[in-house]
């Protein structure tokens, strides 16, 4: 259970922040019908979900053949995770109007949401050493307790986002997007130490 929670908690910081997924999910509930909403929402967390669990028993497993590139990657990836965590913190220029175009095919929504999270380079890149990184960390056999927290997060976050910003579309604002990225970054930077430490702890052992 220890496992699947941090999982959950990992997901939720990771696909939480305000980005091109969010916002094309954000934006198609406040301007959509709901029917429209909630099979965005299915797509985006489709495409979500098999991107972490690419990053996560691909590079994953390579690193757990090779010890040097365990100690890189966890070295490299506690500070771009800090470095994230800082960012989302410092970030004040986030608004809803990064959005794209929402009013659109069924076809086009799926291709969209394919676009904005397997061929953005940062969602790449993050996830790969986000969750490339924890594989290393997880005692033996616990792997998919862990990707069953993270995809967990993923349905939860989507279809809660939906389903809030279609019933209270009015009240949300930039401010909001602002409060979700502060506590975001908070607990990316919370990760990014226990990443770090997971490093010295290799080195020194």
């Amino acid at each position: 259970m220890d496992i699947y929670l941090q999982g959950l908690t990992m997901g939720l910081a990771y696909v939480a922040p305000i980005g091109l997924q969010n916002l094309f999910v954000i934006n198609t509930a406040l301007t959509q019908s709901k029917k429209r909403v909630y099979a965005t929402a299915l797509i985006v967390i489709f495409f979500d979900v098999t991107l972490g669990m690419a990053c996560f028993f691909g590079a994953g497993a390579i690193m757990s053949a090779n010890q040097w590139l365990e100690m890189i990657v966890l070295l490299v990836g506690s500070l771009i995770v800090i470095w994230i965590g800082l960012g989302l913190v410092r970030d004040k220029d986030t608004t809803l109007e990064g959005g794209r175009d929402v009013n659109i095919p069924i076809t086009k929504v799926i291709t969209t949401a394919c676009v904005v999270t397997w061929f953005n380079p940062q969602a790449l890149i993050d996830g790969t050493m986000m969750l490339g990184a924890f594989k290393a960390t997880l005692p033996a056999g616990t792997d998919f307790f862990f990707v069953g927290g993270f995809a967990s997060a993923s349905v939860l976050w989507f279809l809660s986002i939906s389903t809030i910003i279609s019933l209270f579309s009015a009240r949300f604002n930039n401010k909001t997007l602002r409060i979700i990225n502060i506590v975001c970054g908070a607990v990316i930077i919370f990760y990014g130490f226990k990443l770090f430490w997971s490093f010295v702890q290799l080195v020194m052992g």
